[in-house]
């Protein structure tokens, strides 16, 4: 039996004693005729829906009647074949998984240099694999200079927005927004400096600093692009990471390929193919509700077939990205980082992503 979605009621009805008179029933509604079809689409049982219904202090028998009747509804039936067509493509993305695990080092982030750039292409962007570039940063003047005392001497004046109060909101990234806050940068330094191991603020690719000009010396920093980038739209095409150790970027997917240089700090990545997103819950935008960190196996349970990559990056490392796979990134040390897109192959792809709140 499927785990059965949220009630749309969540007050229980209180034991009746036996003398007392029948008790009056909630309305079975809409929104609970809507549950009942979910949750059959969902496998649970009518007897396990039927409890959990009483419970919330509806009528039994009138609920097991409206279960029985769901399943003549034209609605209803409608919504299984379109549920038959679901399940065949997560089938056929289950199998495809199957094939790519058959590889032994399948599990296995690499770590390499002096990639060829036609294999690069061939097994890493078309065969969609993600890998730790080890040699990009080479020359990059950024490896030398930049360090938290660096940001608060040069840029110490200027304001950033990070995102800040993310502790006490469980979906802080999908709430991003209402977590905005303005600070001059050399405040921001000194408060993770002296903050310890926390995922409370943290600047990130949100902030858009990297378009405007007060920040343009940042962009000097970087030297040699691989052979794979547009050098042409880095300023447009890039974005700059600042925290402290212990923030989290929640399990998610991008909608274009890039990378993600480390120059101070380390960062642990870990990965999901996306031919595994069935197993994700991915039920809002890009979004995973699934902490890798602590699954909660009893509200997620398909979470446990996933085959999650890992892998640390060092300082001077630079993951590359590939299209649509799920990630999972916290910062081991205090951290700072630049990412790119400016991939010089088409990066432009469109998701239809859901927009379902309340499940």
């Amino acid at each position: 039996m499927q785990t059965s979605l949220p009630m749309p009621a969540t007050i229980p009805a209180a034991p009746r004693p036996l003398d007392s008179p029948a008790p009056d029933f909630r309305p079975l509604d809409a929104g609970w005729r809507q549950w009942i079809a979910e949750n059959r689409l969902r496998q649970c049982t009518p007897e396990s829906m039927v409890v959990t219904m009483a419970q919330a202090g509806l009528d039994p028998t009138e609920c097991a009647a409206a279960i029985k009747n769901m399943e003549s509804d034209p609605a209803f039936l409608a919504a299984r074949k379109f549920q038959q067509l679901q399940v065949k493509l997560e089938s056929v993305m289950e199998n495809q998984q199957k094939l790519l695990e058959l590889n032994p080092t399948y599990a296995q982030v690499e770590k390499r240099a002096n990639v060829p750039l036609d294999e690069f292409m061939e097994k890493y962007v078309v065969g969609s694999r993600p890998l730790v570039l080890t040699d990009v940063a080479r020359d990059w003047p950024a490896m030398a200079r930049w360090s938290p005392q660096d940001l608060r001497d040069r840029f110490g004046h200027l304001q950033v927005e990070v995102q800040a109060e993310r502790s006490a909101d469980p979906n802080y990234e999908v709430n991003k927004l209402s977590h905005r806050h303005s600070v001059r940068l050399a405040d921001f330094v000194d408060q993770v400096l002296a903050g310890g191991v926390t995922n409370d603020y943290y600047l990130t690719a949100n902030n858009e600093m990297l378009s405007r000009p007060e920040f343009a010396p940042i962009l000097a920093d970087i030297g040699s692009l691989p052979a794979f980038c547009d050098r042409s739209q880095l300023a447009q095409r890039s974005s700059f990471w600042f925290g402290p150790a212990g923030t989290v970027t929640p399990l998610h997917h991008d909608t274009l390929m890039l990378c993600h240089t480390q120059i101070v700090g380390r960062k642990r990545w870990r990965f999901i193919s996306p031919l595994q997103t069935p197993l994700l819950y991915n039920h809002f935008d890009v979004y995973s509700p699934i902490d890798i960190d602590r699954p909660d196996l009893n509200r997620y349970p398909l979470f446990a077939q996933a085959t999650v990559l890992e892998v640390v990056v060092e300082p001077g490392e630079t993951v590359f990205l590939p299209l649509g796979w799920w990630h999972q990134v916290t910062a081991l040390d205090v951290s700072l980082s630049f990412s790119f897109s400016n991939l010089a192959v088409p990066n432009h792809y469109p998701f239809r992503n859901p927009n379902i709140t309340n499940w």
